[in-house]
This record gives C-alpha cells, sequence and structure tokens, in this order.
C-alpha cells in the first residue's frame, strides 16, 4: 500500500516530467512556442482585467464615485478631497520608495530594457512592485495611465514562464513581447494594437517567427479580458463621407503639429525631473509634493485626474470651446509632467492619446483656412490622439491598427498612416528619441530601440583574451631578450617594469631582423617599444575593442587590469575579436530570419 510519502514523491516526479517534456517542446518546435504565447495571452488578459478592477474600486473607495463612472469625467464637488487625495497617494508612493531603498539596490529594468540589454530577464517580482506602484499612483488620482504597469506585470510573467521553460535568447525575449502584446490588447480591446506593439516597441523587429506566439497572446489576452470585464474602447466618428485628397494636407499639419506637441511635453517631464534632482528634496518626499501641484490642478478641472478615460469620451461627444480646449490640454500636459517627474509611477500612452484628442479638436477649428477638406472634429481628434502617441510612444504601425480598432473605419486609418508617419518623421530628425528612449538617454544607455544589443554588451574582452602572454622586463637588454625570445617562438611579447605595470610592446621579429652591431652591446629595447599608451580593459566589449584596434592601428594589444595598477592579464588579437563579433552578428541575423 502506497503511503502520503510516496504518492507525494510519484507526483513531484510526474510533474517534473511534464515540465521537461514542455521544455522540450517549446525549445524544439514552433508550436510550443505558440502554445506557450497562448498560455502569457490567458495570463496576461487577467493581470490587466485585475488591475483595471482594482483601480475601479481605488477610485470608487477614495473620491466616491459609482462603480460605472471613469475618475476624469467624475463631478466631483469635493475641492478638499481632489486636493488631498494625490497628496496621500504621494505619501503612501514615498513610503514604499523609502522601504525599497533600504532593500533593493538594482533600479527596476523596463520590457524595453529587459529586450534591448538582457535577453528577456525580467525580474517578476520588481515587476509586481512596479504593477502596484502604479495602482497607487492612478489609484489616487495622479495623472498617469495604467499601460505601464499592464505591459510591466505581463512581461514579468511572461519572462518567469520562459525561464521556467529554459527558452533561448530569442526565444525569451519574443515570449516577453508576447506578454507585452497581451496588455495593451487587453487594455485597448485591439489585438492588431497589441501585436504591432509588441513589435515595433518590444521586440523590435518584425519576423515569420515571432507572429503567430505575438498575434496568438494578443487575440487570446482580448478575448479572456472581453469575457471577464466586457469593457470595449470605442469611438463613434459619425459618419462624413469620403476622404478626398485634400483631407490629407491638413492631416500631415496635425501630423507636424502634433510632433512638436510631444518632444515639448518629453522636455517638460525631463524638467521636472532635472528640477527634483537639483533640489534638496529627499526622493521619498517628491511624490507628495508632486501630488499638492496635480490636487490643485484637479480642483481647477477633474479631468487632469488618472489616464483620462472618461475625459476623452467627455470632450469626444460635446462641442467645447477653444479657451475650454486649451485650458484642459494645458492642464493635463501639466499634471502628466508633475505626476511622472515627480515620482509617481506610471506612463504616458493614454494620456497622450487624451491630449492628442484635445490638440486635435483644437485644429478642427482651423478646418474653413483648407479648402474642400470634409473632415470633422471626432476624425481630426482621432489624427491628432495617434499622431501624438506616436510622438512619445513610438510605432506608427501600433497607432494606426489602434486607430482602426477603436473606429472600425478604413479610410480614417489611411488619414491616420499619413500623419503618424509624419509625426514619426519630424520627431526622430529633430528629437531622436521616445519617451522610453529619451529617459534611457538621460540615464547614460544607448538604447534607441528594444533591438537586441545586450550580447554586444556581453562579448567582452575577458571573455574573448588569452591569458597564457609571454612577459618581459622592460629593462631586458636586446641581446638578453634574443637568448630568452628566439626567432619562431612568439610573435610578440609584453613588457612590464620593475613593479611589474605594463610599459609597451615588442615584435620579436622586428628585434631579431636588427643584428646587434659590436658598440650596440648592452643596447636596451627602448626603440623597439610600441604602443605604451593603447592598451585594453575586460570590461571592454568587442565593439569598443574593435575601435581601439583601429585608432592605434596594432593587430594585438595587451588586456591591463584597471588604470591605476596596470597588472598585465592577457593579450587579444584584432583578428579574434572581429571573427567573434562577426560570428555573432551572423548568429543574430539567423535568429531573426528564422534559421534557428
Amino acid at each position: 500500500m502506497l503511503t502520503k510519502t510516496d504518492i507525494g514523491r510519484l507526483t513531484r516526479r510526474h510533474l517534473k516530467f511534464d515540465l521537461a517534456r514542455l521544455r522540450a517542446l517549446a525549445r524544439q518546435n514552433e508550436m510550443g512556442m505558440v502554445f506557450a504565447g497562448g498560455a502569457v495571452g490567458v495570463i496576461s488578459g487577467c493581470a490587466v482585467t485585475g488591475m483595471s478592477l482594482i483601480s475601479r474600486e481605488m477610485h470608487s473607495l477614495i473620491f466616491g464615485i459609482s462603480d460605472v463612472d471613469r475618475l476624469s469625467s467624475s463631478d466631483i464637488s469635493n475641492k478638499l478631497l481632489l486636493l488631498l487625495a494625490p497628496v496621500c497617494g504621494g505619501m503612501l508612493l514615498g513610503l514604499l520608495l523609502f522601504i525599497l531603498s533600504r532593500t533593493r539596490k538594482k533600479p527596476m529594468v523596463d520590457p524595453i530594457e529587459a529586450n534591448a540589454l538582457h535577453g528577456g530577464r525580467l525580474s517578476l517580482t520588481d515587476s509586481i512592485i512596479v504593477a502596484i506602484q502604479n495602482l497607487i499612483s492612478n489609484g489616487f488620482g495622479a495623472s498617469v495611465g495604467l499601460e505601464a504597469g499592464y505591459t510591466q506585470l505581463a512581461a514579468g510573467l511572461a519572462s518567469k514562464l520562459g525561464l521556467k521553460l529554459q527558452l533561448r535568447r530569442a526565444d525569451l525575449r519574443v515570449l516577453l513581447g508576447c506578454g507585452a502584446a497581451g496588455a495593451i490588447a487587453a487594455a485597448f480591446n485591439a489585438p492588431l494594437t497589441g501585436a504591432f506593439y509588441a513589435f515595433e516597441l518590444i521586440i523590435g523587429t518584425y519576423t515569420i517567427v515571432s507572429l503567430t506566439p505575438v498575434v496568438v497572446s494578443a487575440l487570446l489576452s482580448t478575448l479572456v479580458a472581453r469575457l471577464l470585464a466586457g469593457n470595449d474602447f470605442t469611438i463613434d466618428v459619425g459618419r462624413f463621407g469620403t476622404v478626398v485628397p485634400a483631407d490629407y494636407v491638413p492631416a500631415i499639419l496635425l501630423g507636424a503639429c502634433c510632433a512638436g506637441a510631444g518632444i515639448l511635453i518629453m522636455q517638460g517631464v525631463s524638467f521636472v525631473e532635472e528640477l527634483a534632482r537639483k533640489s534638496s528634496v529627499p526622493t521619498p518626499v517628491r511624490p507628495a509634493l508632486g501630488g499638492i501641484v496635480v490636487g490643485l490642478l484637479a480642483t481647477i478641472s477633474p479631468q487632469v485626474l488618472s489616464a483620462g478615460h472618461g475625459a476623452l469620451h467627455l470632450n469626444l461627444a460635446h462641442q467645447v470651446a477653444i479657451p475650454t480646449l486649451v485650458g484642459i490640454l494645458l492642464l493635463k500636459s501639466l499634471a502628466s509632467a508633475v505626476s511622472i517627474g515627480s515620482g509617481f509611477r506610471g506612463g504616458l500612452f493614454f494620456a497622450s492619446l487624451f491630449m492628442g484628442a484635445l490638440l486635435g479638436k483644437l485644429f478642427a477649428y482651423s478646418a474653413p483656412f483648407f479648402a474642400h477638406a470634409s473632415l470633422t472634429p471626432e476624425v481630426y481628434a482621432v489624427v491628432g490622439m495617434s499622431s501624438l502617441a506616436v510622438a512619445i510612444i513610438g510605432g506608427p504601425l501600433t497607432m494606426t491598427f489602434l486607430a482602426l480598432e477603436i473606429t472600425g473605419d478604413f479610410p480614417i486609418t489611411v488619414l491616420v498612416l499619413a500623419a503618424v508617419i509624419t509625426s514619426s518623421l519630424v520627431v526622430r530628425t529633430t528629437f531622436g528619441y521616445s519617451f522610453a528612449t529619451w529617459r534611457f538617454h538621460l540615464r547614460g544607455e544607448s538604447i534607441r530601440s528594444a533591438h537586441d544589443v545586450g550580447w554586444i554588451r556581453n562579448l567582452t574582452v575577458d571573455k574573448l583574451m588569452r591569458a597564457d602572454v609571454k612577459t618581459a622586463n622592460a629593462a631586458t637588454t636586446v641581446e638578453e631578450f634574443k637568448k630568452a625570445f628566439p626567432a619562431g617562438a612568439t610573435q610578440r611579447v609584453i613588457l612590464v617594469d620593475d613593479t611589474g605595470k605594463y610599459a609597451g610592446l615588442v615584435l620579436v621579429p622586428e628585434i631579431h631582423a636588427n643584428p646587434i652591431a659590436t658598440d650596440d652591446e648592452g643596447k636596451g629595447l627602448e626603440s623597439f617599444v610600441r604602443y605604451k599608451n593603447d592598451f585594453l580593459r575586460p570590461q571592454m566589449n568587442a565593439k569598443q575593442a574593435a575601435a581601439i584596434f583601429d585608432k592605434s592601428e596594432s593587430e594585438a594589444l595587451a588586456v591591463l587590469n584597471n588604470l591605476i595598477e596596470r597588472k598585465v592579464v592577457g593579450q587579444l588579437s584584432e583578428s579574434h575579436t572581429l571573427r567573434r563579433y562577426s560570428e555573432e552578428l551572423d548568429r543574430r541575423r539567423r535568429e531573426i530570419s528564422g534559421e534557428i
């Protein structure tokens, strides 16, 4: 008869066997990645729905609104509540930041950085912390959206699953993209938008191999979110006839205007962050101070609170005067910049859609200046929201598909495509960054997209060099050197001084090619020493090493431990560096094309 211990042992053995079979399926079969992507889609749909419901409950409890109302469109007469709620949220977030500063020293990584530098590895613990911070910020009314928390949590769960399945680097990056795709798809009920969000912003490229798992994840996540919550994000643009060629002129101009507005908003966030850094205000206190500003702005108009879902529909459904539109746009821009700059956790995805819609409706008042143009204010709003979102978030096709899925109108989508291309082009040529990559730039990171550049950083000199190097004392005479290193014994010898510090490099064939005259006996190696100030360090990557080889015009260089001790730890040749670099490049190309 089996005991409980025996049953437990057999169960654990069976689970290990099943996990091993799943790993083999995911690593060896393309269908395995499709199933993994589908699982991530279901998980993402549940995660997004859960976070959304928690946020709605927080709005209901804190601000006293009904469960069906949106915070930014609610009529809240209690001005003190509007002022104090963001402050309390800032204090709670500050307390959490203080605790984290004592317990977690490493900075948190977002999905773009994880895919660009870490091969899809994303800490689930950090992702949960970011999601909690995002819920606190959004729940207490800070002017940020939940999309950052959605993608962080879903991507963290996807990365955890990929690590359990022991996926390869390329597959893990794709699975992380599946998580982000599922999050955005569930948030907007827009599977195409979610899929291309993953391709353009998280994975960094589109391939046939990654298409199926990403799209499956987006579709299943949308279905799960619709079953659990049943909410649709749609915009009724009404009937306006057909799009005529004259309509493209104002759409393109609106795209250029949105590009300028997006650059100003991104620089505004950076200005607030820099102002906070230069001040003597401790980091945990900054969110509370930011909450005061947001609260004061909310007493003027509650539409600045949270992401702005309700406010967007409110302004689209009514005719709004120019002064009101300008006022709400300025208030929302300031509230978003202060919220993120002061330390509230969240993103600008939906905020950029809301501000873009306001900018589009404002631009609609100039329609009489465009002869034969037939666009309505609602259409201008859709064009504006997509264009501003592209300027801040990036992803032209992502925002184009978002316009298609929320309107269901193909002619408008073509207009949006012209506008977002214009917006993207203006931002790239004049500014060069999206909101995420701009923040990486301010931190000193050279990340311009989610393309995998982490392998370059991992291909370091200490992994490429050979440690068995020939060394000699710099005070050795030529005659002694020839005896110690006969012709053909080695190509290069590294010289060190009496203290063991690097003193240069000499070529053995060059010394043997110079016969010693009678009066040159006892002559030193000074005239043969090269590259005294040209050397490599172990932490340099292959790209940096190749640049130093090119600058010094050397075929090989010594590797020193650091700039102070200057101890020789190895030697690296240019040919070996370029060969390994080319091999890795070819491997990444084959991964992208689906050959491996």
